[in-house]
Formats: structure tokens, sequence, C-alpha cells
């Protein structure tokens, strides 16, 4: 029994391995047809091809085209995993340069339909019963298709109208056979290309793995659509298509359509009789609200996913990639953005430093020069003047030239808020984004810097550390424990353990005692801030007055019994 199960799981090895091989050869055909025998030299992976420079050609011959023009085109014949792997890297201006990011924010994500023999399988076997006992009727046409779903429109039995995206048959098979390709040339090129020793390419694959396989899941962008739902729940600027979960699965998604005018189609929205500067303010509402309110935000905004209900809402679809912002990130964020505005170069650096931005080979002293130069062309013009997308370029630009490596989500949050503005300036090319901005800012940080938030904070990291300190003897037991079992002899007497113990509560509490206080200085300082003193004499500088006196007796009543435990210094 077990030698057949060897010699199954090693037939199935060596289909995956001739399978890879064929992959391999397409690859390296559509890389030489495309000029980009330079690259496959560049990995050293010529002598997988005979004669490899007569075929090839020389890498220094010139072409109509340049580099990043033939890679992009490269990638749209390589099909699905490499379009979506190209799309991906187009939100990476900090890892690639422009001339790159340029021609892959081109990448078209389309590709010929599947019969619709196929579709209606397909859907057949997720749902275990015949076509027309699911649904009333299915379209035979696609709505639109892209390289790795097509939509079809439908209806159900009660009459309801929907969008039925349906992952092509047989893509995920290739996705993962491109994935594993993917992991072996990168594992091969950081020991033989110095280009590819450049970049961290275990943690591109990975990420990029990660990300198309959680694409690949219909009921994860449901989930997410639903999750965007709720948080805009009596918000009427933003529809968000309602999820049929009864005729949904893992490579299906039913959906309410939504119909509407293109964000992008001006003249159609004129003669709708639409105020295109009150929709540039609608979008711009959404978005700040999604990633400073909620922490939670559609990442591909691009003309296609954005459309003009008739009600004025703005409709927007395609789920499949949304970013996070934890709260820490949040905090990172609201320093860094303090840090520009007060022109400290010093304190940006620090964030960096502490963020694990900046890596360890990284000249400080340059990287200063260049973010003194960036705060200067970016902050001594009026907020009015300020436009996003020029942050945006300019600080990739120095993350680029200096290999910095900021979260993913910081990127996406950053490249969001990018094209946003570009929408908004197709709509109004007088928007002032920034402008525009700032009283949303203003909310974000007293939000974040809010007495309740900080009390929240403080007990929720004083509970850990007090884990810690109560977990250590036990912690200790099981180390001596362990050595014993090792078999080592240990007999040893410490000394003071229960002073050293106490001595931790102490400092817990000097620690927990100072975040306090200081967080009760940061949060009113914020406000003086945020709120100009003329605000201080209305009924709210009265609240905050009041405020403020309450919370400084709570402190010094917790300074005191503290003190009178005779468990602080």
């Amino acid at each position: 029994m077990a030698k057949q199960e060897d010699a199954e799981a090693s037939l199935l090895l060596n289909k995956r391995k001739h399978r890879n091989f064929k992959r391999y050869a397409e690859i390296l055909s559509i890389l030489s047809r495309h000029g980009l025998g330079w690259l496959i030299l560049e990995l050293d992976l010529g002598f997988l091809i005979p004669f490899h420079w007569g075929l090839l050609g020389h890498p220094k011959r010139k072409e109509p085209y340049n580099k990043p023009e033939h890679i992009r085109m490269a990638l749209e014949d390589l099909g699905p995993t490499f379009i979506k792997l190209g799309q991906i890297l187009s939100m990476r201006p900090d890892i690639l340069p422009p001339e790159y990011i340029n021609q892959f924010i081109k990448l078209q994500d389309s590709a010929p339909s599947v019969s619709f023999d196929k579709i209606k399988k397909l859907i057949e076997d997720e749902f275990g019963k015949p076509l027309n006992k699911i649904f009333k009727n299915v379209d035979v046409k696609p709505l639109a298709v892209a390289s790795i779903a097509q939509v079809h429109k439908a209806i159900l039995f009660d009459g309801t109208e929907v969008a039925l995206k349906i992952q092509k048959p047989g893509v995920e098979l290739i996705i993962e056979e491109d994935l594993e390709i993917l992991s072996e040339l990168a594992d091969f090129a950081k020991k033989h290309s110095k280009l590819a020793k450049k970049v961290d390419l275990d943690t591109i694959v990975g990420e990029f793995s990660f990300i198309i396989k959680n694409e690949l899941d219909y009921t994860g962008e449901g989930r997410n659509a639903e999750r965007m739902e709720k948080n805009f729940e009596g918000d009427a600027s933003l529809h968000i298509p309602k999820i049929f979960w009864d005729y949904s699965s893992k490579k299906i998604l039913t959906m309410e359509i939504i119909s509407g005018i293109k964000i992008s189609d001006t003249e159609a929205l004129k003669k709708k009789g639409f105020d295109l500067t009150d929709i540039a303010k609608k979008i711009a509402h959404i978005y700040l609200t999604m990633i400073y309110k909620h922490g939670f935000f559609h990442m591909d905004p691009h003309p296609g996913n954005l459309f003009v209900m008739d009600s004025g809402a703005i409709g927007i679809i395609d789920y499949g990639m949304t970013g996070s912002l934890d709260q820490s990130l949040k905090r990172a964020l609201l320093r860094l953005f303090l840090s520009l505005t007060e022109k400290n170069v010093d304190n940006v650096i620090d964030e960096f430093l502490t963020m694990g931005v900046i890596k360890r080979s990284a000249n400080l002293s340059i990287l200063k020069r260049d973010l003194k130069h960036f705060i200067k062309n970016v902050y001594d013009k009026p907020l009015k003047d300020i436009i996003a997308a020029d942050v945006f370029n300019e600080l990739m630009a120095i993350a680029f030239r200096h290999q910095l490596e900021f979260p993913n989500d910081m990127i996406a949050l950053l490249r969001a808020t990018a094209i946003g503005e570009g929408l908004e300036l197709i709509l109004d090319p007088e928007f002032k984004l920034m402008e525009f901005s700032e009283p949303y800012f203003k909310r974000f940080f007293f939000d974040s810097y809010s007495f309740k938030n900080q009390v929240k904070r403080f007990f929720e990291e004083s509970n850990g550390m007090l884990e810690v300190f109560y977990e250590l003897p036990k912690n200790l037991k099981k180390i001596f424990r362990e050595f014993d079992n090792e078999g080592i002899k240990t007999s040893t007497e410490i000394d003071g353990l229960k002073d050293a113990l106490n001595e931790m509560k102490r400092t817990a509490n000097r620690v927990s005692v100072s975040i306090l206080t200081g967080s009760l200085v940061i949060g009113l300082g914020l406000l003086m801030l945020i709120y100009h003193p003329p605000v201080w004499k209305a009924i709210g500088g009265i609240f905050f007055s009041i405020l403020f006196i309450v919370v400084l007796i709570f402190v010094i009543g917790l300074l005191w019994s503290i003190w009178k435990s005779g468990r602080i210094d």
C-alpha cells in the first residue's frame, strides 16, 4: 500500500515537473519574441536554450520599443498570472523606477471570452443542479471579460436582474502552476543574478501569491463589499452592490447590477444635469472616510469601477483588492504628517527607523538632504496648491532611490489617494484635494488622540505588560524544568527574585502613569493646534476645560494611590 502511494506521488510530481517544463519553454519563447533575451541572460537561463545568442539576439541591439514597453507586452502575452503581477507591481513605485510603473499601469486585464458551454458547466458543477433550476435566464454574451473572470447578466426567478462574476474554468490551475514557476525563478535568480539580489524577490512573490489566491476566492470579495456597506450605513453618498449569497460560491459571485454613468464620462454626466464639482467632492469624501475613519478602503479607484447613479450616489464595484490600516499604522501616519508639516526632518527619519522603513545600508545624511528638498518643494506652498499625486510621486522617488520599504497598505493608501485625485481633477480641474481634506485630517487627529482612545490604548498596553510580569515566575520555572529534562543539573538559588518582581511592578506603574500623563498633554496640545484659540472662548472651549480638570484630578488621584501603596518611587 505504501509503495503504491509512493508511486502515485512520484507520478504526480513527474507530471507537475513536465507541465512546468512546458510552461518554462512557453515563457522563454514569449520573452525572446519580445526582445527580452537580455533578461534571460541576466537571470543566467540562457543555457536552457541552445545557441541562445542566435535565437535571442544581442541584449544591446536597438529595438523600436524600450525595455519597459517590451516587458509590459510580454506580461500581456504570458496570461492572467503575469498580467496581475504587473498590475500589482504598478502599485509599488517604491521598488520600481517610474518608467516601469508607467508601463505596468497600462496593462489591460482583458482576454478572449470562454465559450458559454464551459461557463454553464462550471455554474452547474458549483451548485450541483441544472442551470435552468438555478437562474431564470443567463445571457450567453458576457457583459465584460478579463483574464481571470468574465461577467454575465442573469435573472433570478423573482425577476431580479443580477451580475454573475464567474471565474474562468482552469484558470486556478494555470495560476497555481505559474506561482510555482515564479517561486523557483526567484530562488534561482537570487543565487545567480546581481539584478535580482537588489530586490527582495521572496517578499514580492510571497505577497503576490497571497493577493492572487485571495482574489480567486470570490467569497472574500463579497465579504469586503458587505463590510464596506456596513461602514457606510446611513451615508447616502456611496452605493455598494448587494451580494446574493444563495447564488454565490468560491468561483461565482452574484451581485446587484450597478446602473449608472462612468465617472470619466463627463459629457454624459453634464447632460444628466449632475454638478461635476459636487461629484468630485463626494468621491473625496468617500475615500477620506474609508481611509481615515474606518481604516478599510477600496484599493482600485479607476474610472471603470466608479459610476454615478440616478440618485446621485457614487456606485463602486470590484472589492477584490482592499487595504486596511491598523491603529499603530494610523498613529505612525499621524506622526509622520505632523513631522512633515512642522518640516522636522529628524523626526521623519526617526519615525522611518521606528517603522523599519530604512535599511541598515542606507546613507542617512543623503536621505536627510533629499527629505529636506522634498519638504521644501511640497510644504512651502499654501495647502490649496499642494497636489497629492505630486507628493506621492516625489516621496516614492525618494523611496526607490534609498530603497525604503514602506508597509504595503501605506503604499496602497497613498496610491489610492493619488488616483482618486486624478478622477476628481477630470471632473473639476480646479478641485483642491488637500484643501478639501483638511477638516478630515483634523477629525482624524482628534479621534486618534482623544481621551477615550488614549485610555483604551493605555489599558490594552498595561494589560499586556502586567501579563508578562505575572507570567515571569511560571516561565522561569518552565525554563529550569527544560534544563533538567535535558539532563543539565541545575541547583540555582535566585536571590532577591521577589524584590526584582516588585521593582518591575514599580517600574510598570511609573511607565503607566507617564503614558497617561503624556497622553493627556499630547491630546490637549493637539486640541489647541486643531481648534484655534478663539474657539476656546465658546462652549466647546469650556467643555474641554472642564474635561481637562476632571482628567487632571483623576491622574493626581492615581498618583496618590500608587505612592501611598509604596509601589512607586
